[in-house]
């Protein structure tokens, strides 16, 4: 009998032994099972639902939606606000998803804003016109519920979703304070400073400043279409981002400076969720105001020539020249331009009108309809820039006032000489044998001996003709080539070529002398040339030109401003004396021409200084009743002083008869206005003005002085 017995499991112990190894494996099966599931699921997410996640996390992003900057203002030379801005407050809603939140009918299928959103605009809307009719200006057209919930754009008709909606502009200041104070109460509310623009009331040179228009309409201009293009691109500066409502330029300095005048949008950073609506506004970077422009315009010379064209179309109306009223002399224009500088101190283009119409940015079609023959500068352009009684443009041919010019074409192509003696008979001819046609001076006027300065004192069409013309033709094997070097020497005096002023729309004129099949011949062609029958140009090109005979040769690019300054007044980038071409002749023919530009012009009688001119009545066919009719139109131009010359005038009247009488008047004025607000012999008239009253004053006058700035009795 063995006392060792084999020893064996207690009877509990095999049942815990197996639950252990099943939960164990438990375990592992369920950790296998959740791997299985989540590589399944990350399966899942990148084949099949990446794309779609990729999308909704590319929408659900920070849109930077733009705030316009304080456009800057246009000085003229003397300090006058010519386009400024005033800041306006305005209201303006984000639809955050409180306004927005959808759903769609289980039975239609139908997207709809949900009932609490519905409820949310139509409170929104109540509230807004109670806080509007409390602390609002009683003198503004009330604003309704309806029209509060159409500005919110909720059809998305005008706007995308995130885009903030202007509800109301030009706030006051109760108005502001309440909403200040208020805002948690209105979701998505933000006040948002923009431009109001102004124009001077006194309508100073309203088509050279130009005017401004929604930036949503104004896609026709170049320099818009490119900003389209650049909003597009991806890594596009929010800052030069546009927004529809906002006020760019569209002519004039207006649309030249735009860039300077505009300055830096800024813009609100709103979160947008996959549906492409605001979530909510998370910042905002304010915009940076725009720069000041400084015009070369000098105010006073501006207004003292706008006022001589429409003083002189009204003489015109009722006295006589010629023996005859001129009833249809309905528009003007005249360029002033400083000699030395380049810099326009006056343009002005008659009719005009109060720009502050366009303030707004958009126009009635009654007032577009008033102005839309005039709204445009016609002393650069003939496009809606005014018509004549006879529907007559602003381009004119020049008449006499193209033979300075045409004596320097014969001098420096060796036709003539400084010495050469002409015997005007009044008449010549030109064309084949038996098929001639006839030119005469007018009034038939027979001048005897000329020299080349007298034929252009006397104003000799017949000496243009047979020592200019004729010998150019014949010179160059009676060819086109004879045109061809007309054309060269026109433009290199900025006739027939854009002057380079800073103003958009410049035409280059009408050059009809290359338009044979209407002139007839080549020759006939530049016969009438050579007297100023056979091309149209602009008054700037003529002052241009006149700025050319001044300089000797010497082409100076016309300026309309003088300096670009920032908010502080600081310096940004000036202007001055650009040469664009400069013509060699022998000082002999300058003189040549110099001296017979001596016209007598009874309407500068008494004129303080020696200066030269140029009259010209330049003949324009119209058809009336099936016949062909004549009218003259007012061509005037002159520099002053003849030595040294400051100023060169350009004068158009189309319809206004001879220049000595309806062009040659407003350019007198405007010499008195530029000798009395800087001096043409370099010291202004007004402050000798001043010094001789406060002489005569004594000490009175000293005494008035202080006085008048408060100082001691």
């Amino acid at each position: 009998m063995s006392f060792f017995r084999k020893q064996g499991n207690s009877p509990d112990e095999a049942p815990a032994k197996n639950t252990q190894g099943l939960r164990i494996n438990i375990f592992f099966f369920s950790t296998f099972v959740i791997f299985c599931v989540i590589i399944i699921r990350l399966a899942v997410l990148q084949f099949v639902e990446g794309p779609t996640l990729t999308e909704v996390e590319t929408n659900r992003e920070v849109k930077k939606v733009p705030l316009a900057a304080l456009r800057g203002t246009i000085f003229s030379a003397d300090g006058a606000k010519l386009a400024y801005s005033t800041p306006v407050q305005s209201l303006y809603i984000t639809l955050t998803t409180e306004y927005t939140a959808k759903k769609t009918d289980k039975k239609t299928k139908k997207v709809d804003y949900t009932p609490e959103a519905k409820a949310n605009v139509q409170k929104l809307a109540a509230d807004l016109v109670a806080v509007f009719n409390k602390y609002g200006d009683k003198q503004d057209t009330p604003i309704t519920e309806k029209d509060v919930i159409e500005s919110l754009d909720m059809n998305y008709k005008k706007f995308n979703g995130y885009t903030p909606r202007r509800v109301k502009a030009g706030l006051n200041d109760k108005e502001v304070a309440y909403f200040l104070e208020h805002k948690n109460e209105f979701p998505g509310l933000e006040i948002v400073e923009e431009n109001a623009r102004h124009y001077d009331t006194d309508q100073t040179a309203v088509q050279a400043v130009g005017y401004v228009k929604l930036f949503k309409n104004s896609n026709s201009q170049n320099i818009y279409k490119n900003v389209l293009t650049a909003m597009k691109k991806v890594d596009a500066d929010p800052g030069l981002s546009y927004k529809d409502d906002e006020l760019v330029g569209f002519d004039g300095l207006e649309l030249q400076y735009q860039r300077e005048l505009r300055g830096k949008n800024g813009y609100q950073e709103v979160a947008v969720n996959p549906q492409n609506m605001a979530e909510n506004i998370e910042g905002t970077v304010p915009p940076v105001k725009g720069n000041n422009v400084y015009s070369t315009i000098n105010k006073s010379i501006q207004q003292k020539t706008q006022q001589a064209i429409t003083d002189q179309i009204k003489w015109l109306h009722t006295n006589p020249v010629q023996g005859e009223l001129h009833p249809n002399a309905t528009t003007g224009y005249a360029v002033a331009m400083e000699v030395d500088t380049g810099n326009i101190v006056a343009m002005a283009s008659m009719p005009d009108y109060d720009t502050n119409a366009w303030a707004s940015g958009t126009m009635s079609t009654a007032v577009y309809k008033q102005i839309e023959t005039y709204f445009q500068n016609g002393t650069i352009t003939p496009n809606a820039s005014g018509r004549s009684g006879h529907g007559f443009q602003s381009l004119v041919l020049l008449g006499s006032t193209i033979k300075p010019l045409s004596v320097l074409v014969g001098l420096n192509e060796g036709l003539i000489t400084t010495s050469t003696v002409y015997n005007d008979t009044g008449i010549t001819e030109f064309g084949k044998a038996g098929h001639e046609t006839k030119v005469r001076n007018s009034s038939n006027h027979a001048y005897g001996s000329l020299y080349p300065r007298t034929a252009i004192e006397k104003s000799s069409n017949v000496f243009m003709v047979d020592e200019i013309a004729k010998k150019l033709y014949r010179k160059y094997n009676n060819d086109q080539d004879s045109l061809n070097v007309w054309d060269k020497y026109m433009k290199q005096f900025g006739l027939g070529v854009e002057t380079g002023v800073d103003l958009p729309n410049e035409s280059r004129g009408k050059i009809d002398y290359f338009d044979l099949k209407s002139a007839g011949s080549v020759q006939a062609a530049i016969v009438y040339a050579s007297f100023g029958q056979q091309a149209k140009y602009t008054a700037l090109q003529l002052a241009q030109y006149t700025a050319t005979l001044a300089n000797k040769g010497v082409r100076i690019k016309p300026n309309m401003v003088s300096k670009i300054t920032d908010t502080n007044g600081n310096v940004v980038k000036t202007f001055g004396r650009t040469v664009l071409n400069t013509v060699e002749m022998k000082d002999s023919y300058w003189n040549e021409v110099k001296v017979g530009m001596n016209t007598k012009v009874d309407a500068f009688n008494g004129f303080p200084y020696d200066f030269a001119r140029k009259t010209g009545t330049s003949q324009q066919e119209y058809w009336s009743k099936g016949h062909k009719q004549v009218i003259d139109n007012g061509v005037f131009i002159a520099y002053a002083p003849r030595e040294n010359p400051k100023l060169a005038v350009a004068v158009i009247i189309p319809e206004g008869g001879f220049g000595s009488s309806s062009a040659a008047p407003v350019a007198r004025k405007i010499f008195d206005a530029y000798d009395w607000e800087y001096g043409l012999d370099g010291v202004p008239k007004k402050t000798l003005q001043t010094s001789k009253a406060a002489a005569e004053g004594g000490e009175g006058a000293a005494t008035a002085g202080t006085d008048a700035g408060g100082g001691t009795h």
